[in-house]
């Protein structure tokens, strides 16, 4: 065998079975051994930050890397957008990133670049592979560092002719860092300031907002009074009818200061203190408030889950039932024109229990996040390191992990058309996902944010860069080039009947909801 099946080989023994890839010349010897491993799923992406973004939902979901294949520098470099995402996310990913042979790097060829370079912001582990009879065992350990807790991005550079030479061997699997347990004198700390707090606050990240996690989280609240808190842009929450009871930090700034106002102690469990997503002249970025109490349960690479269940020990809250969310669906009227109210209500109200919530939808959700909160219980992905065009993608890899649950995609116009062909991948993969655009023709976001870092009254120039119109996008005309049904909305009744309809059908859709 050669390096690249030894490679693929490895990766599967290893646990990662599918592949999300954009490959070139460099990678043709990957591509080819793909026939040679059938425990590989390989699934084609028609730009690199769709493959990225993939591999971040499926990590999501799966709590397992998946691999990306990307072709040199320049085809790094168009994922980074989405590798960043997922370094905020946590996401374990592995990057196979094709470059030349080592007889070409030193002739200046094109597409030369420098690959190490590009790869360190995103990415947790780097490494170039100088041997096919080593790539094997590059795998693995490639493997092993995605999977070390919390998560990460481990990048492996792949000559091509250590895909195309000899190769010896498969690896075995390594053992990875498991989360490290909190000492117990952490948790008998933290009980005691919880006892003696007057108004405490639990911020939690990571996987302690689902399952059991959640369930402990609950029964502290109960027992203490403390508020339960995710960050603004949690990677993965279980929320619905049902489920534990946890408030949203808003995005503003001075809107989280008000949130927090007389908390005396904010308890940190696999989260980092908040702080504003911009600076602001006059507005602070530290959000913690004066006087409150910052104190460390677990860090990111502890473990979250172990930890609270110890303090729920410790302060003997094991009887305590904890709050959770009733189900709120209220009817409303069918008539009118649709603004993003009505789509998010009508989303509330119809999405199927189990369904998976991917939400970009910016400026149009932010202040309606309530409303799906309190519908059927659900899984419910956020854009975690702010740049746009991420959640169109990850619908790709939660639909490949989770292919029996309903994906529902909400984004706004302006973040779609970043990863407009996640559509075609999709697609192609008869994908169940669907995805609802807020048309409100631009970038209405930034609109707020013209005003509010203190810019000059938005003249025309100023407009024409944050709107979308001269010419408005045609959503319809294409998602039906990529091989996806869609329909254009603008009636709140005509809304209701298009996403009933993609609820009751398997396969993509795509909804342009135009709102005011």
């Amino acid at each position: 065998m050669n390096g690249a099946e030894s490679l693929l080989r490895s990766l599967t023994a290893s646990g990662v079975t599918v592949c999300f890839g954009n490959p070139g010349t460099s990678e043709m010897h990957f591509v080819s051994a793909l026939d040679s491993v059938s425990e590989m799923r390989c699934i084609l992406g028609l730009h690199e930050n769709v493959i990225t973004g993939a591999a971040d939902g499926y990590a999501r979901m799966s709590g397992k890397p998946a691999c990306t294949l990307l072709h040199l520098g320049p085809g790094l470099s168009n994922g980074l957008a989405n590798l960043h995402n997922a370094r905020r996310a946590s996401s374990p990913i592995v990057n196979i990133v094709g470059d030349h042979a080592l007889s070409h790097t030193g002739i200046d060829a094109p597409l030369a670049s420098d690959i190490v370079s590009i790869a360190r912001p995103v990415s947790n582990w780097v490494y170039t592979s100088t041997s096919a009879r080593n790539v094997g065992a590059d795998a693995a350990r490639a493997v092993q560092a995605a999977n070390a807790a919390p998560g990460n991005i481990a990048t492996l550079i792949l000559p091509a002719d250590t895909a195309w030479s000899d190769a010896d061997d498969v690896a075995n699997p390594l053992p990875f860092a498991s989360p490290v347990d909190v000492a117990q004198c952490t948790i008998e700390r933290v009980a005691v300031q919880l006892r003696h707090a007057l108004s405490p606050a639990i911020l939690l990240r990571g996987d302690v907002l689902r399952d059991e996690g959640l369930i402990h989280a609950g029964q502290i609240a109960k027992h203490t009074g403390a508020r339960l808190l995710c960050d603004t842009f949690a990677p993965r929450l279980q929320r619905g009818a049902g489920r534990v009871v946890v408030e949203r930090l808003p995005y503003f700034a001075e809107q989280v200061l008000e949130s927090l106002q007389g908390v005396d102690l904010l308890v940190l469990v696999g989260a980092k203190p908040p702080v504003s997503f911009f600076a602001y002249p006059d507005k602070p970025g530290w959000l913690t408030p004066k006087g409150c109490t910052l104190s460390v349960l677990s860090h990111p690479h502890e473990n979250g889950r172990s930890a609270l269940s110890s303090l729920v020990e410790a302060l003997g809250a094991a009887k305590d039932s904890p709050t959770v969310t009733k189900l709120n669906v209220s009817a409303f009227s069918r008539a009118g024109a649709l603004d993003a109210c009505s789509v998010i209500q009508a989303v509330a109200r119809h999405m199927p229990e189990n369904a998976i919530l991917v939400d970009e939808s910016v400026s149009s959700g932010f202040p309606h996040y309530g409303i799906t909160a309190t519908a059927v219980p659900h899984d419910y992905l956020n854009l975690t390191g702010g740049a746009i065009g991420s959640m169109m993608a990850v619908s790709i890899g939660a639909a490949v992990v989770c292919p029996d649950r309903k994906i529902i995609t909400l984004v706004g116009d302006g973040s779609a058309m970043y990863t407009l062909q996640s559509l075609w991948t999709q697609a192609r993969e008869k994908l169940d996902v669907t995805t609802v655009i807020l048309a409100n023709r631009g970038y209405k976001v930034l609109h707020n944010e013209l005003i509010r870092v203190g810019a000059a009254q938005e003249g025309i120039k100023a407009h024409s860069m944050i709107e979308l119109t001269n010419p408005n996008i045609d959503w319809v005309s294409l998602a039906h080039g990529m091989g996806v049904e869609a329909v254009r909305v603008e009636l709140h009744a005509g809304f209701e009947d298009a996403f009933l309809s993609a609820m009751r059908h398997p396969g993509p859709r795509l909804i342009e909801a135009v709102i005011s």
